[in-house]
């Protein structure tokens, strides 16, 4: 399995950690990055967290992946994906209009997005993860969270 996929499947599940310890108001994505076994999302946020929280965000990200929880792939319309999830599935850079088929990545209770790119089929196939960053950008209100998969 490439590394990449393996770093692109990480970025949902420490996504989805994320909002699980910061709440709904970090639940937009502005930017999103995997290159080799690194990785970085960016989220919008109102604040720099606090150590423990990083913490608890790696901790819970590594536990998901744990869990070895299937990763559910779904290629719908549009409209069908939006009556389902509503704008969950989108981030703040829009899809352009004439996109009318969606490829979604679910993890049910944990992460929703709409995203073309190949992934693990569970969350075990990412393996361990250990977040090196959290840099927030008060002028802009961004949170990145940087990651590396351990090899």
């Amino acid at each position: 399995m490439s590394v990449e996929r393996r770093a692109h499947t990480a970025l949902h599940v420490v996504k989805g950690a994320i909002v699980k310890v910061l709440g709904d108001g970090a639940k937009w994505s502005a930017g999103a990055s995997a290159n080799g076994s690194h990785g970085r999302i960016t989220v919008q946020f109102d604040r720099k967290p606090t150590d423990d929280e990083v913490r608890k965000i790696q901790r819970l990200a590594n536990e998901k992946i744990k869990e070895d929880q299937p990763i559910e792939i779904h290629v719908l319309s549009r409209a069908d994906a939006e009556a389902r999830w509503g704008d969950l599935i989108y981030d703040l850079f829009p899809l352009p209009e004439h996109i009318t088929e969606l490829q979604v990545f679910h993890l049910p209770g944990w992460n929703v997005n709409a995203c073309n790119k190949e992934h693990t089929s569970s969350t075990g196939g990412v393996g361990e993860l250990v977040i090196n960053k959290a840099r927030f950008r008060n002028k802009k209100q961004l949170l990145e969270v940087s990651f590396d998969l351990v090899e």
